[in-house]
C-alpha cells in the first residue's frame, strides 16, 4: 500500500512538470488581461446601474407629486363647482409635463447606451489588438485613455535612425494592426509621429516638423497596401512638442521618439447623433 501511494505522488510530480514555465507565464498573462477586462467592465455596469436608479427614483417622486395633485383638484372640483374646468386643465397640463420628462429621460437614456455602447466596442479592439500583436514586446504598448485606444510604437522598431522608410519588421506588426482597423470600418485610425528635440535636416525636410509628418504619412501609406480604407485614415505629425520625458538623456530621447495609432469612433458621426439628441431635448420635442 505504501509502495502505491509513493508511485501515485512521483506520478503527480512528473505531470505538473509537463508544464513549462512558458506555458505557464502565458496562462498567467491571460488570467490578468481577462482579469482587466471583467473589472473594466464591472466599473462601467456599476455606474449604468446607478444612473438608472436615479432616473427610476425621479419618475417615482413625479408620480407621487402628480398622485397629490390630482387629490387637490378633486377637492377643489368638489368645493367650487365653477373651477372644475380650470382645475381640470391644470391636472392635464402636469400629465403632459411628466409625459414629457419620461421622454427626456428616455433620450438621456439613449445617449448612454451610445456611450456604452462605444466603450464595449473600445474594450473589444484593445483586447483584438493585444490577441493579434502580442503584448511581450516592450517596444509595443496598448492601452486605453478616456475611451480611446492607443497602439504605441517605438521608433527604434518602425524606422531606421534618421530614416522615414518602415522596416520589415514593423510591417508584420502594422499587418495585425491593420486587420483589427479593417474589422471597425466605423472607426478612425489617426498615426501621430513624435520625435526627440535634436534638430533635424536631410534632403527634402527641413526639421523635425517635416520628419514626423513624413513618417506619419509613411506608416499610413503602409496601412493602406495592408487594404485599410484611406477614408479611416488619418496623417498627423507633432515634432518634439509633446514629450513623454525631458529631452535630457539618450534613453529619455529614445522614449520620446514615437509613433502612436490612435483608434476612434469617426468624432463627426457621434457627436452629430449627440447634437441631434441635444437639440430635441431643448425643444420639449
Amino acid at each position: 500500500m505504501r509502495k502505491l501511494m509513493l508511485l501515485s505522488v512521483a506520478g503527480m510530480l512528473i505531470l505538473t512538470s509537463c508544464v513549462s514555465k512558458k506555458e505557464f507565464m502565458a496562462l498567467e498573462t491571460k488570467q490578468k488581461d481577462t482579469q482587466d477586462l471583467l473589472n473594466s467592465a464591472t466599473v462601467k455596469l456599476n455606474s449604468c446601474l446607478s444612473d438608472n436608479a436615479a432616473s427610476m427614483a425621479r419618475v417615482e417622486i413625479m408620480k407621487d407629486q402628480l398622485s397629490d395633485l390630482r387629490k387637490t383638484n378633486q377637492d377643489l372640483i368638489d368645493t367650487k363647482g365653477n373651477l372644475t374646468t380650470l382645475t381640470q386643465k391644470g391636472a392635464d397640463n402636469l400629465e403632459k409635463s411628466l409625459e414629457s420628462l419620461k421622454e427626456r429621460d428616455l433620450k438621456i437614456t439613449r445617449l448612454q447606451d451610445a456611450l456604452t455602447k462605444k466603450d464595449s466596442v473600445t474594450l473589444a479592439i484593445v483586447s483584438s489588438l493585444k490577441k493579434a500583436v502580442g503584448i511581450s514586446d516592450p517596444d509595443i504598448e496598448i492601452n486605453v485613455e478616456k475611451g480611446v485606444v492607443f497602439i504605441s510604437i517605438a521608433d527604434k522598431l518602425l524606422f531606421q535612425s534618421g530614416s522615414y522608410n518602415v522596416t520589415t519588421r514593423a510591417k508584420e506588426v502594422l499587418a495585425k494592426v491593420a486587420k483589427v482597423i479593417n474589422s471597425k470600418p466605423d472607426f478612425e485610425a489617426m498615426v501621430e509621429s513624435h520625435t526627440d528635440n535634436v534638430p533635424y535636416s536631410k534632403g527634402v525636410l527641413v526639421d523635425n516638423w517635416d520628419l514626423s509628418v513624413k513618417r506619419a504619412t509613411s506608416v499610413v501609406r503602409v496601412l493602406e497596401e495592408l487594404q485599410v480604407n484611406p477614408q479611416q485614415l488619418i496623417a498627423a505629425g507633432r515634432s518634439s512638442y509633446v514629450p513623454l520625458v525631458e529631452n535630457d538623456t539618450a534613453s529619455n530621447k529614445a522614449k520620446n521618439r514615437r509613433t502612436r495609432i490612435i483608434v476612434l469612433p469617426k468624432i463627426d458621426q457621434f457627436y452629430k447623433m449627440v447634437e441631434e439628441e441635444m437639440k430635441a431635448l431643448s425643444q420639449g420635442n
